[in-house]
Formats: structure tokens, C-alpha cells, sequence
């Protein structure tokens, strides 16, 4: 995959959209909608430019979106640049793009709630789940598959306590293996990713982990800073030795091994689409009304329920976006949330959503006005 120019591309859509903006009352492109576009069915009437930009772990889900998307509405152009969340977050602030992808929902230390509000004007910004993107602990060891570890030993291999394969704790986590001594090699994110915020979470929560979680992978941390998902999937696959963290769909394009991680119940669990799904759908809303900002318990003692995971969040403005831009958005995460759209996930990497929070989903999508 290439994702050229990043946040450059975004300052160049920056560009463009405020351009074709200038006011609360023009956007890029001229919209129309019907309820067959709000299912994602052909509608000749639906046209005009949809800017959006942020999390580049939801960029396999958003480029089989927008391909099923478009060709459903030609007249629509979907321009999403996968430049990180904390870029997307403030790009949406900012009123350059009209929704942002964020692996994490809006900060209320950072008071990026109150700024997203300031931005819609009108209405309050909401966080919307829309793609659960299963965190793969991956590792390069040639002739160790099936590695298993515990969360304990993960903090302490990327806070460089355990710098070799063969070491005493990881040869507890997998008393049958062969273990050679190769040195240990730890990847992280170097840019602001939520893939870095929800995995520091889990360590925080469950590993002894002494740093705060944070979309910047802490200064004091080991390791070696590569960028965005598809670079660590690189780095990893192209260094002997190496692990790091990264989304199950990076993982599984780039044919890496994954560990199993334990949960809170000392289980083991594979990485799957079901076993990441059964994290989330027993996380607890904690945002009001339609503002469905998440709280994933990363110690789940959920039986077969793997505990590393992270919900892609499209911020948008629930009321507050131009009449046409907001037809635009509403009608692709009317599409992206349906049967159709979540379907697609499984076959990319991701878990789709279910249950409550897929009822709860549509109906903030549908509030969008």
C-alpha cells in the first residue's frame, strides 16, 4: 500500500476544502440524498467531495468503503487521507476535512472536545465507533510459531527489560518452544497514533507499565520509532528478531507472525476477528446521547476474548456541518454501518461491529444534520 505525501496531502485538502468552503453554508461540491443513498444503493442524484483524513489503521477499511461506496454514487468522491489520528483530529478542528478517523475519541486533557464543539458551531462534535481494528502483537523468529505472551512480559520487552528471545520469562510464557538467543528488536509508532494510545492502555493496565498512555509513545520507552502502520509492518517483517504492535489487517497483508496474548484470565488467545469482538462488545459506553466514546476493559476475563484491541472513531459534527457537506457524511457512515458495509470488515483484518452498539451506531449516524 502507498500513502504518499501525508500530511502534506492534508494540508494541500486543507487547502481546497476551505477554498470551496469559505462559509458555514458552501462546501466542496454540491450534494443531494435519498434514502436508497443512505443505504449505499445507486443514487445519480448524490454528488460532490467528501475531505476527510486521520487513523491509517482504518485505511484498508476506508479504501473498500469508498471503492463499494462510488460506485454505488459516482457523482461522490470520497478524498480520505490516512495521515494519523492526532493529524486527523486537529485537521477536523480546524474545518479542513469533514469527518477524522482517531483510534482514540476526542481528549478531554488535551480540551479537544471543546474545540471540536467550537468547530461545528452549531452543534456538538461526536464520536461515532465504526471499525474495530484488533491490535496483532507481531514478531519476526524464524521456526517459533504459535508464540504465546503474557501482558507482563510485553511491558517488559518495549520498556527494553527483556532484550533477548530466549530469556526466562518469555521461555515461562512458552515452556514447549525453542527460544534462540537472538536479540530482541522493539518497534513502535514515531508518530501521534491511537494504535500507540490503546496498546500503552492495555500495558498500562495490565503489565506493570510505568508511563501514562498517550497517542506519542513515551521518550523514556526503548526501542526504534518507525511511521504509521505500514512502516511498522516493514520494519518488522524486514528485521530478524523484531516485535512490535500493529493492526490485524497490516498484519495479515504483510504475512507476520502473531503472538497469542493472554487476557485477564491467563488465556491465551489467537488473534481473530470473533475473539477481538468479543472485547468490544462487552465495553462500556461512556459518552451521552450520541457521542459514543467507548471504555474497553483490556483485562477481560471474557473466555476466548483476545484483549488487545482499538475502535477507529469518525468524529464528525452531529449538527454543524454545511447542508450539503453533512448529506455527504451522513449517507457514506450510513453506508459504511449497514450490513453491507460492516460485512466487508471481516475480510480485511477487522472485527465488524454487532448487537447494541451497531443499533446504537446507526442511530447517531442518522442524527447527523
Amino acid at each position: 500500500m502507498k500513502y504518499a505525501g501525508r500530511l502534506a496531502a492534508v494540508a494541500v485538502v486543507g487547502a481546497l476544502s476551505l477554498a470551496a468552503c469559505g462559509t458555514d453554508n458552501n462546501t466542496s461540491g454540491s450534494a443531494s440524498t435519498s434514502s436508497a443513498a443512505a443505504t449505499g444503493a445507486a443514487d445519480s442524484g448524490l454528488s460532490g467531495t467528501i475531505n476527510a483524513a486521520g487513523s491509517s489503521a482504518q485505511a484498508n477499511a476506508i479504501d473498500q468503503w469508498k471503492k463499494d461506496f462510488q460506485s454505488k454514487n459516482p457523482g461522490v468522491s470520497v478524498n480520505y487521507q490516512p495521515s494519523g489520528s492526532g493529524a486527523g483530529v486537529q485537521a477536523f478542528i480546524q474545518g479542513t476535512v469533514a469527518f477524522a478517523g482517531s483510534d482514540s475519541a476526542l481528549k478531554d486533557d488535551k480540551g479537544e472536545p471543546a474545540q471540536a464543539d467550537a468547530r461545528c458551531k452549531t452543534g456538538k462534535a461526536i464520536n461515532i465507533p465504526m471499525v474495530t481494528g484488533p491490535i496483532a502483537v507481531v514478531y519476526n523468529l524464524p521456526g517459533v510459531d504459535g508464540l504465546q505472551l503474557s501482558p507482563k512480559t510485553i511491558g517488559a520487552i518495549f520498556n527494553g527489560k527483556i532484550t533477548k528471545w530466549d530469556d526466562a520469562a518469555i521461555k515461562a510464557d512458552n515452556p514447549q518452544a525453542k527460544l534462540p538467543s537472538t536479540p530482541i528488536q522493539a518497534f513502535h509508532r514515531a508518530d501521534e497514533s491511537g494504535t500507540s494510545d490503546n496498546f500503552t492502555k492495555f500495558l498500562k493496565a495490565t503489565a506493570e507499565w510505568p508511563y501514562e498512555p498517550a497517542k506519542a509513545w513515551p521518550a523514556e520507552a526503548k526501542g526504534q520509532g518507525a511511521k504509521g502502520s505500514d512502516g511498522i509492518a516493514s520494519s518488522v517483517k524486514g528485521a530478524e528478531g523484531a516485535i512490535s504492535y500493529v493492526e490485524l489487517s497490516f498484519a495479515e497483508n504483510s504475512q507476520l507472525q502473531k503472538a497469542k496474548v493472554a487476557n485477564g484470565a491467563g488465556e491465551f488467545v489467537e488473534l481473530t476477528p470473533e475473539s477481538a469482538a468479543k472485547t468490544v462488545e462487552t465495553a462500556e459506553v461512556k459518552g451521552t446521547g450520541n457521542d459514543l466514546k467507548l471504555g474497553i476493559d483490556y483485562a477481560t476475563k471474557t473466555a476466548g476474548a483476545y484483549p488487545i484491541v482499538l475502535v477507529t472513531y469518525e468524529i464528525t459534527c452531529e449538527k454543524g456541518l454545511s447542508a450539503d457537506e453533512s448529506k455527504l457524511v451522513k449517507s457514506f457512515l450510513t453506508y459504511t454501518a449497514s450490513d453491507e458495509g460492516q460485512t466487508a470488515l471481516k475480510d480485511l483484518g477487522y472485527a465488524p461491529l454487532s448487537g447494541e452498539l451497531l443499533t446504537k451506531v446507526r442511530s447517531a449516524v442518522e442524527a447527523i444534520s
